[in-house]
Formats: C-alpha cells, sequence, structure tokens
C-alpha cells in the first residue's frame, strides 16, 4: 500500500496537471506566457554512436550524412541509474532514463514516473499541459512502452501496462508481482494504459491495442470505453487518423503491441554465431572458423500494416500546432528492440523511420524558428560494428566473435559486420556509454558539449519557460 506522503504527493499531481479534466476533459487549454515555443523531441531508443554510424554507413554511405548530421548544436549525455539502495549503475534501462529525460529525477531500472521512493514524478509534458500548451506522444512501440509511458504514466514497474497485469500474474513465462499498490483497486492512479486513458495528452500514436482492450478491473468496460469517456477519439488505421474529429484528442492504436519495422535481413535472418571445426574444440589454435553468410537488408512485408513514423510525426504536428506553442516526444523504438533481437536490419530500417520523421519535424520548424528539434537516445545499446574481415586474417589461428554476428552488404558496395556480444541469452543487453544529442539552435540555444539526461530535461523546460 502506498504511503501517506505517496497519496500527497499523487492528490498534489492531480491537482497540478489534472484540473482541465474535471469539467471539461482533454479539451481547450488554460493560458500560457504566450512565448509560443515548441519542443520537438526524438527518442532514439538504444540510439548511441554506433547505432548513429550504422545507420550513417548504410543509409548514406561512409562518406554521407544523415540529416540529423546537419544539426549545429551537438552534446554528449551521461546517463544516470541508482539502485534500490541508492548506489550508482552504470547501465540503465528505458524506463528510468526516459523518467529522467520527462522529470529531471534520477531513479530505479524499471521504475516509470516515479522516484526510488515510490513517489510520482512531474513530468515536462503534464507540466506543459497544465500550463496551456499541446502535449502529444508518438512511438513505434506500444504507446505503454516505457518511454513514452514515463511522460504521463507514474507505476512502480513498467510492465504494468494493463489492469489485468498490474495486480500481478505471468509475464513472458514468469510470475509478475505487478504493482498492486498502483492499481485502482487499491486506491492507486490505474495502469499504465488507464493512465494514458484519463490524462491530458492531446495527441498519443502508436501501438499497444491489446492494452487498450482489456477490461478495467470490476468492469465490463475496457479501457478503450474509458479513453471514449475521456473525450479522446480511438484510431486504428491510416485512414481513420485522418478522418478523426479535430476538435478532440486524439488516441492512436495500430498494432496490438509494438509497430512493425521497415526493413529485416534476408529471409528474415538475424545475427548468428560463426560455426568452428571440430579440430577447433581440441585447441584453440588448431582448426578453421566459419563465417556467417553475409545478408541483404530487404523491406519488411509487414511494414505497411500501419502509418510510418513520418506520417505520425506530420499528424502529430499539424494537430498539435497553435500560436501558443507545444511539447512533443517522438520514438523510434525498434532500434533498441531490434537490437535486442540481434537484427541490424530491423534497427537500420528504425533508423531511417527517425530521419523521415525528423526532416518532418525540420521543415516545420523552418517555418516556425521557435521550435526546438532534439535527437537523442535514452541509453547504449549491444551493436557494435568490428572489422569486415577481422585483422587478425591473415594469421593461421581461427579468430572469430565469441558473440553473434551478421555481415550485411551496404548500398554503396561494402560489407558491415555487427557484432552482438554482452550475453548467451536470447535477448542482448544495453550498455553503459553516454549518448549523443543533436539539436537545432533557434534564438537563445546554445548547448553545453556535456551535460545529464537531467539537464537536458531542464533545458526543455526552461526553453518553454515552464
Amino acid at each position: 500500500m502506498a504511503t501517506l506522503s505517496q497519496w500527497i504527493n499523487r492528490l498534489l499531481l492531480t491537482l497540478c496537471v489534472g484540473y482541465l479534466t474535471i469539467t471539461y476533459p482533454l479539451v481547450g487549454h488554460a493560458e500560457n506566457d504566450g512565448s509560443g515555443r515548441s519542443v520537438i523531441l526524438f527518442i532514439g531508443d538504444g540510439f548511441d554512436d554506433q547505432h548513429v554510424t550504422m545507420g550513417r554507413n548504410y543509409l548514406a554511405g561512409q562518406a554521407g550524412m544523415l540529416s540529423l548530421d546537419t544539426l549545429p548544436e551537438r552534446s554528449a549525455v551521461q546517463v544516470e541509474t541508482v539502485s534500490a539502495g541508492g548506489q550508482p549503475l552504470y547501465v540503465a534501462d528505458s524506463a528510468n532514463t526516459a523518467t529522467t529525460i520527462a522529470s529531471g529525477v534520477i531513479t530505479n531500472i524499471g521504475r516509470v514516473g516515479t522516484a526510488p521512493d515510490d513517489t510520482d514524478t512531474l513530468s515536462i509534458a503534464e507540466r506543459a499541459s497544465a500550463q496551456g500548451l499541446r502535449t502529444g506522444l508518438v512511438s513505434t512501440a506500444s504507446v505503454t512502452d516505457a518511454t513514452p509511458a514515463a511522460f504521463v504514466a507514474h507505476v512502480e514497474k513498467r510492465g504494468c501496462e494493463n489492469p489485468t497485469i498490474i495486480l500481478g500474474g505471468e509475464r513472458y513465462g514468469q510470475t509478475y508481482s505487478g504493482c498492486p499498490q498502483d492499481a485502482t483497486d487499491n486506491g492507486g492512479p490505474g495502469s499504465i494504459a488507464e493512465q494514458i486513458a484519463t490524462s491530458n495528452i492531446d495527441v498519443i500514436l502508436g501501438g499497444g491495442r491489446q492494452h487498450f482492450e482489456t477490461k478495467q478491473s470490476g468492469s465490463t468496460k475496457t479501457v478503450i470505453d474509458l479513453a471514449t469517456a475521456r473525450g479522446f477519439s480511438i484510431v486504428t488505421s491510416r485512414k481513420a487518423l485522418f478522418t478523426t474529429e479535430t476538435n478532440k484528442p486524439v488516441l492512436g492504436l495500430f498494432a496490438d503491441e509494438h509497430l512493425p519495422v521497415k526493413l529485416r535481413g534476408t529471409d528474415n535472418r538475424t545475427a548468428e554465431p560463426p560455426e568452428t571445426s571440430l579440430l577447433h574444440s581440441l585447441h584453440p589454435y588448431l582448426g578453421s572458423v566459419e563465417q556467417p553468410a553475409v545478408m541483404d537488408c530487404e523491406p519488411n512485408p509487414n511494414f505497411a500494416q500501419a502509418p510510418d513514423l513520418a506520417t505520425l510525426t506530420e499528424f502529430a504536428i499539424n494537430r498539435l500546432s497553435n500560436p501558443a506553442g507545444f511539447f512533443l516526444m517522438v520514438e523510434s523504438a525498434s532500434i533498441d528492440k531490434q537490437s535486442h533481437k540481434r537484427n541490424p536490419c530491423g534497427s537500420i530500417g528504425e533508423i531511417a523511420q527517425l530521419e523521415e520523421a525528423l526532416n518532418v519535424a525540420l521543415q516545420y520548424a523552418a517555418r516556425h524558428p521557435d521550435t526546438l528539434v532534439i535527437v537523442t537516445a535514452d541509453h547504449a545499446q549491444a551493436a557494435q560494428i568490428v572489422p569486415e574481415p577481422s585483422l587478425y586474417n591473415s594469421i593461421t589461428v581461427p579468430v572469430y566473435s565469441p558473440g553473434k554476428i551478421a555481415r550485411i552488404n551496404t548500398p554503396e558496395g561494402g560489407v558491415m559486420r555487427v557484432n552482438y556480444a554482452t550475453n548467451n541469452f536470447v535477448s542482448e543487453e544495453h550498455t553503459g556509454a553516454h549518448v549523443p544529442l543533436f539539436a537545432n539552435a533557434p534564438a537563445g540555444v546554445e548547448l553545453p558539449p556535456f551535460m545529464r539526461q537531467r539537464d537536458l530535461h531542464q533545458l526543455m523546460v526552461d526553453y518553454l519557460n515552464l
């Protein structure tokens, strides 16, 4: 059960950012200071320097440039995480890093919009909405996933995505304790889906339909019913997106879980382990090694099932644009998700989507010079570009990666070798490097060469005069 201080914190948060829904759910905005400034924040999940370079090599060529390379402001961003006991951890997850970017609070792995003591944090989206700015969240993941959730929801564990699982049960074949203290059954704010459904966000687009089709606890009504009652237009197709009512907030759910990726490896191949000869098992200097065959990145036939990220971003910007300004977070989520699966082509296709969406934002910023556009990552990921062939290829000793590798034909005629070796499990792990940040340069913005994710939060808050 939540402590007295947690109840007070939640009450204050509700009074601060939820008052707009008391009489007129999700319609209309309070007056702000009239600055007219906007922030479009792109989070490439897992989009570290290795992935930036992977994307550049494949999409633009070694001598080419991505659109983000043309942005004049650059910084390195330190990722900070703490254990439950308060000690520093050097590798983060998306939940705690997105919470820090959203609220400026350093927290534990897995927490969404909550501090280590389980009190709720106040996100930039909630602050902006309370001050009269329009707000939006766009993701190629489920909208209940860690990154978008951190800007709108408050739960102890990122997995508490719907009213069923928040009470505990089985998740990914494992027993899951859930977040019972956050459930509406116990007087809490509810699951991530329920908190989204009752939020003041004007535009929420991505996947995760299954979590909203779940029935509310003790009710015959679903979370979609809750969102509809609170004023949202629910859309599930590209066609419906562009025919939705313009005076209502929009909740777009275009897939049961995450949106399909743009590219895949030849015949759906991912990274594979090198094969060594029987003689090599007798001694590491003997025998031979056979590397995985080179693959191509090919179009994913399932990609057209949902709107692409550029389309979702353009819709969100058009819906949010107004003289008072807005805040929009756009997540290219499957850079990370495909890296977990050791699928570099999936990650590259997602980087291509980020680039396309970024171009939409930059075109808007060119017409609206008080728009700050930022591209960054939440944490580093497992993919690593390694020599092709090995620098030790000329010696007689078999040299190969202890992990799994993919050898990819690039459009400019090279072969790029990508290595995954963080563990021997079915899913790769994040890594602990700092992440890059790219930004345009509207008047008054000059980035320090180094900052922390909490500094990034403050930079956006200051720019919007929140």
